[in-house]
């Protein structure tokens, strides 16, 4: 599984005066689409940082297409770019119920050790479960 989808409605509070949702929280939607597409592999940030493994957000790129309004359906469309090594990496793309593609962009985190705060590898039952995504 290289991309996974989710579906969000925006709520009033997610939204400016005008109804169109508030630019600061597409970061909010691209952290639900990575962190469903990592729990739908077996895997959970809780369970990462219990065994001692950080995956702090390191760049996020953006460009935004279209606007989305208050009680929009939009679909956050998450994809790994490439296997893992002390990054992970992903493109995205926040399409609205016609489909159009309203925002893309990217994002890079950092697997870091939690006791010694420096970066690590990619731990290994990570690896094993992304071997078998065709790049």
């Amino acid at each position: 599984m290289r991309s996974h989808e989710i579906n969000v409605r925006i709520r009033y509070a997610e939204t400016d005066q005008m109804g169109v949702v508030y630019h600061g929280n597409y970061v909010q939607f691209i952290e639900m689409g990575r962190t469903e597409w990592l729990r739908v592999l077996g895997i959970s940030y809780k369970e990462m940082e219990e065994a001692g493994v950080m995956l702090p957000v390191i760049s996020i790129t953006m460009n935004y297409k279209k606007s989305a309004y208050y009680d929009d359906v939009l679909t956050i469309r998450t994809t790994l770019k490439k296997l893992p090594s002390v990054k992970i990496e992903f493109d995205f793309e926040i399409l609205n119920e016609k489909e159009e593609i309203i925002t893309v962009g990217s994002t890079v985190l950092a697997f870091i050790n939690m006791k010694t705060k420096r970066p690590m590898k990619c731990p290994a039952h990570l690896i094993e479960k992304l071997s078998t995504i065709d790049f």
